[in-house]
């Protein structure tokens, strides 16, 4: 009996590593990572890749047709006094006032470009909850790069979990620099970009004009009770597009009819860091940072 369940169990960690490892492949679901490097805390390094948690599939895409010849508006890039040009006589120019333009020329605009780093290296902690959301840009799903990485990779999910805190480090992605803050998502890490300080907008301005007048007591309490009464966990299944609902309903009760004929004209590569042995490196990055590590160490040989 204990050999069958002994058999079962390996039957079902085999089949599990099979389905890591395809996952680990140029692609998760169809979606290929946006960005492959390391997380770096101290002397810990942390392979993983990074996939897009957003997507704008659900919105429908439409084209402009000339309605009296049946073929696609077509955009053409044109001078006054010229007509169109070609794109490679196009160049980039920042304007300085008064008809005056700093000219850029692509190779120039490349040269800027940050390198690939492979490493971000986590420089802060801050408590959850403390970064406003106006900083938040995009989210990104931070998956574990293969079998060697999954235990640094849960013991920082883990900290970071039980320590309440999120972990902050900048890094760079597709010839820019991001500053990324690492948060517990369900059984992973979730990683969103924020906003840097000069893209956000004081919010004083805005607010100037409203008047700091204390509320009626009676129209605070109904609007606190109101809200109680509405309040629940979030559940995003129970908003939906109503008007792109309506939009596909309305092109497919068309598309029924005779459809109309248009005249068509016509990541980075990067491998896993070697991981170190994992407690001896948190140990000796406690003991830089001023703490005191355990006695004994445990070895472990990357493979």
């Amino acid at each position: 009996m204990a050999r069958s369940t002994k058999k079962a169990a390996a039957k079902k960690t085999a089949a599990k590593r099979s389905s890591r490892k395809s996952a680990d492949g140029p692609s998760v679901g169809g979606t290929r990572p946006v960005w492959q490097g390391n997380l770096r805390l101290a002397l810990v390094q942390v392979p993983v890749k990074l996939y897009s948690a957003s997507k704008t599939g659900a919105r429908i895409a439409m084209h402009q047709i000339h309605e009296p010849s049946g073929k696609r508006v077509r955009y053409t890039k044109t001078v006054p006094g010229i007509g169109p040009v070609d794109t490679d006589e196009i160049v980039k120019g920042f304007d300085l006032g008064k008809g005056r333009y700093v000219l850029l020329e692509p190779e120039e605009i490349d040269e800027l470009k940050l390198e690939a780093k492979k490493t971000m290296d986590l420089v802060q902690f801050v408590e959850q909850g403390e970064i406003d959301p106006i900083w938040f840009d995009r989210p990104y799903y931070v998956v574990a790069d293969g079998d060697l990485a999954e235990e640094a990779y849960g013991v920082l999910r883990d900290a970071l979990r039980a320590s309440k805190h999120t972990a902050l480090g900048q890094f760079v992605m597709r010839g820019r620099e991001h500053i990324g803050a690492i948060k517990p998502c369900g059984r992973g890490l979730l990683l969103e970009t924020l906003r840097f300080d000069d893209e956000v907008r004081e919010s004083a301005p805005f607010f100037a004009e409203v008047e700091d007048v204390e509320p009626d007591k009676e129209l605070l309490a109904l609007a606190k009770q109101l809200i109680d009464k509405k309040a629940g966990p979030f559940d995003p299944s129970k908003f939906h597009d109503s008007y792109t609902v309506a939009l596909r309903e309305l092109i497919d009760a068309k598309a029924k009819k005779k459809p109309v004929e248009i005249d068509e004209d016509e990541g980075d590569e990067g491998g896993g860091a070697e991981i170190i042995d994992l407690v001896e490196a948190l140990k000796k990055s406690v003991k830089s940072s001023g703490g005191k590590a355990a006695p004994t160490a445990r070895k472990r040989k990357a493979s």
